[in-house]
């Protein structure tokens, strides 16, 4: 577990006394496909980091229309929000496949950081890294045509969000849940990636997307890109 978590910048960075309280209080658990591990509105569990598999993390609103905000992969850690104000879950946590899960349960990490208060700037650096992510995913929004986002959002993907020490070429994802992150219809988001896969940037193939050329992939990631839009 510990040579899983030590890829991710957050972990990899953390005091190591902290590194083995944590890896000490933690249980390992696993979910079926489909499985939610928690739901909008739950009481809050714990922190947990993912091992092995994914995590889709979003909201289903009443109508059946989903919102999927990312889709959470190892060494990733989530869930620290409902530590810090002890508030009911924000959003759904469903399994991607059955992946494999470190639990660090609420109680006693709560005890933990109340006995060790300087570690709570540690768990505020995990939060505040997401915040930067998200304030650029809002900007994305606002400010750039569909292609170049599309090019980004694969860029960061592979790069886990900056989380992970070496990008990946190889991204675990659909068409459909790229286009559901971005909030772009299905078709607009296949044609995008179709013109890019004829430029010899990405290959789709089968619940994957494989980033042949990260440079140009890059170029095609500024507002103006010249992939399709």
């Amino acid at each position: 577990m510990r040579e899983t978590l030590q890829q991710g910048h957050w972990f990899r960075a953390l005091p190591l006394i902290l590194q083995n309280s944590l890896l000490k209080l933690a249980r390992v658990r696993e979910l079926a496909a489909g499985e939610y591990l928690f739901q909008r509105g739950d009481a809050p569990c714990g922190l947990y980091a993912v091992l092995d598999g994914a995590m889709r993390v979003g909201a289903v609103a009443t109508d059946g229309k989903e919102a999927l905000l990312t889709l959470i992969e190892a060494p990733h850690w989530f869930g620290e929000i409902s530590l810090f104000d002890r508030q009911p879950r924000t959003h759904d946590a469903q399994a991607q496949g059955p992946p494999r899960l470190l639990w660090v349960p609420q109680a006693p990490l709560l005890k933990l950081l109340d006995q060790q208060p300087r570690h709570w700037r540690d768990i505020a650096l995990l939060m505040s890294h997401k915040l930067r992510v998200v304030f650029v995913a809002l900007e994305q929004q606002s400010l750039l045509a569909a292609a170049p986002r599309v090019a980004h959002r694969l860029l960061q993907i592979a790069a886990g969000y900056g989380e992970l020490l070496d990008s990946r070429r190889v991204l675990q994802l659909s068409q459909e849940q790229l286009a559901l992150m971005l909030s772009l219809s299905r078709q607009t988001t296949n044609q995008i990636l179709k013109s890019l896969q004829q430029e010899g940037v990405v290959r789709l193939g089968y619940g994957e997307i494989e980033i042949l050329d990260p440079v140009r992939l890059q170029a095609l990631a500024s507002p103006a890109g010249t992939a399709t839009d």
